[in-house]
Parts: structure tokens; C-alpha cells; sequence
């Protein structure tokens, strides 16, 4: 065979490896319950929870507390089902937490608390137009 063909057959091996790793990697949004499923199979590494802040009848978070050197803190999310769960985050508040919409944690179960890796938030656009009222 020609070289150029080995290095064609090799790159197309690389990308199809790429693809395989990449698609074991995905994974999908789930609720409280599931993740807690999926920690007792085994399973707790990269576990999605999508959800929002726990808020009050003005529509105000509660239940967000900072520790004392404010590098960490805790929240109380709630899931797509209702379930309330506190979550735990190993760094400081990011900007606009408490203003997000919605909230995707990365990280899986410990003992009865969810240790996040990463949050991810959707935040209100800027872009909205602002609703008139008559």
C-alpha cells in the first residue's frame, strides 16, 4: 500500500476513536432521584441535575449560605420532579447565581449531600424585551 493511504486509514482510525470517547463522555440531564440511583450502582462521576434555585413567595432564593472565608457554599435546589436537595460547591458564588433562571449542577452524591464540580446557569437575557404593562 502507499503511504499516503496508511496515513489517511490512520487518521480516520484517530477520528473514529475521538467520536467513541466523546459519545461515552455525553451524558444526559436527570433528576435528584436518579442521581442518587445512579451513586448507589456506582455510577457517581459526572452526573447532570437540572433545576432551580429554591425561592420564596416573592420570588426570592433562600437557603444559598457562604462559609466563612466565602470560598464555598451551599444551596438548596430544586429538580424537575419538586425534590428539594442541598447541593454543595467547593468554590465561590459565581456572578448572577442568584439571579439564574435555571441551574445545571455537575457532580455526583455524598453520604445525603450533592457535591457539585461545576454549575452551569442559565441566566435572564438582556435581550428580552421587557413586558408592557397596560
Amino acid at each position: 500500500m502507499k503511504r499516503s493511504y496508511l496515513f489517511g486509514l490512520g487518521i480516520i482510525a484517530v477520528a473514529v476513536i475521538v467520536i467513541v470517547s466523546a459519545i461515552g463522555d455525553a451524558s444526559s440531564y436527570v433528576t435528584f432521584s436518579q442521581a442518587e440511583a445512579m451513586a448507589a450502582a456506582g455510577k457517581n462521576k459526572q452526573i447532570h441535575v437540572v433545576g432551580e434555585l429554591k425561592k420564596n413567595e416573592r420570588g426570592e432564593p433562600v437557603g444559598i449560605e457562604t462559609s466563612a472565608d466565602k470560598l464555598s457554599f451551599r444551596f438548596i435546589m430544586v429538580d424537575e420532579e419538586g425534590r428539594e436537595q442541598t447541593v454543595y460547591y467547593n468554590e465561590p458564588i459565581p456572578a448572577d447565581f442568584k439571579r439564574s433562571e435555571q441551574v445545571v449542577i455537575i457532580g455526583g452524591f455524598h453520604d445525603e449531600l450533592f457535591l457539585a464540580d461545576k454549575i452551569l446557569m442559565k441566566c435572564p437575557s438582556k435581550y428580552q424585551e421587557d413586558e408592557i404593562k397596560v
